[in-house]
């Protein structure tokens, strides 16, 4: 599958520039050329470098790699979607569930943010003998080049597996989820173009979409897709807000039903709600029980996506209180115990999990 091929991808560069990274030793001795002017050493023709220093090897390391990263980050001019509802979602959500490895999810999330750059590797260290530690960081340019066009290939190969997708079913759930990641995909492909042209390379324009352009398509599809919920016996709409607030983080929009569904409404939830004072005998507090029952339900081939039940008993000095704590408990295991049924049933909407 094209999406292993990403994700293996990624391992290989993992594993080759982790080895690359390392040095065999610390040079001493005179004060290298490229402390005072890395250019002087490693030619522009060639590469972008960078140098740091610090008290430790580890430190002089990490702030030449921040500074090279620095270069790419702060020139690369890239349309700030990353701190978007939507794309978060998605990075943090969806694109876990794929990932073969915690790193896998990991290097993605990093380098969509500029806080990883791959293809760096850090080639000299010198001590001063006096306390201070210098490194330098370089990226070779045809070979971050050769990296970041592969990179980019194997995304657009993942989009357009995902836009073939969400055309099957143009106004779904999985349409617009594909669209969402193709969106998140796309913007990391912002990276890597920029990448490659201040690297002096060049890449295939004729296929590189903005971001923008999928999630203006996904907006679009959630206008038109009808998701409704019902709740028996709300209270104050707390029930239905907490529902509401788990479809929200996705970008749907549900909708309150007050009686019938409409027929064209194709994603339905239905809550019911029940409270219930409970006897206990000998004991100073009073209590309620709530239970409360919701299916998500796709009325186009009437199947139950999501089955959900919660129930609890509270207790206070008052009866109005009891069942104020149940309305509280029910919001948090919706909050949590629904929205992670939620996120797990969208991520296998996608293909290629």
């Amino acid at each position: 599958m094209v999406f292993r091929k990403y994700f293996l991808t990624l391992f290989v560069l993992f594993i080759f520039f982790s080895c690359a990274g390392t040095t065999s030793g610390v040079k001493k001795g005179n004060m290298p050329q490229w402390v005072n002017d890395v250019y002087s050493v490693y030619s522009r023709t060639e590469y972008v470098a960078a140098t740091g220093f610090g008290n430790t090897r580890a430190a002089a390391e990490g702030n030449a790699l921040a500074a090279l990263t620095a270069y790419f980050g702060q020139n690369v001019q890239v349309e700030r979607t990353a701190a978007s509802s939507q794309q978060q979602i998605v990075i943090n959500g969806i694109l876990d569930s794929w990932a073969d490895s915690a790193y896998m999810g990991s290097i993605i999330k990093t380098t969509s943010s500029m806080d990883n750059l791959i293809g760096a590797e850090i080639i000299e260290v010198w001590y001063d003998s006096r306390g201070t530690y210098y490194a330098v960081a370089v990226m070779n340019k045809a070979n971050g080049i050769r990296i970041y066009n592969e990179l980019l290939d194997n995304n657009l190969d993942i989009i357009a597996v995902l836009i073939a997708e969400s055309s099957s079913d143009p106004v779904s759930f999985k349409s617009v989820l594909c669209l969402l990641l193709s969106a998140a995909l796309a913007d990391i492909n912002d990276i890597y173009r920029n990448v490659v042209v201040l690297l002096d390379g060049k890449t295939n324009e004729d296929f590189i979409v903005s971001g923008t352009y999928y999630r203006v398509s996904a907006n679009d599809r959630i206008s038109r897709l009808n998701i409704g919920i019902r709740v028996a016996n709300d209270r104050n709409g707390r029930i239905f807000g907490a529902f509401t607030r788990c479809f929200a983080d996705w970008g749907f929009e549900p909708v309150l039903v007050q009686s019938a569904f409409p027929a064209a409404m194709r994603y339905v939830l239905d809550v019911n709600l029940g409270i219930s004072p409970v006897n206990l005998p000998n004991n100073s507090n009073v209590f309620s029980r709530i239970e409360l029952s919701a299916n998500l339900t796709d009325r186009n081939n009437n199947a139950v996506l999501i089955p959900y039940t919660f129930n609890s008993r509270e207790g206070h000095t008052s009866q109005i209180e009891a069942e104020n704590r149940c309305i509280i408990a029910a919001e948090r295991n919706i909050n949590e115990i629904y929205k992670s049924l939620l996120s797990e049933y969208f991520s296998k909407l996608l293909p290629g999990k």
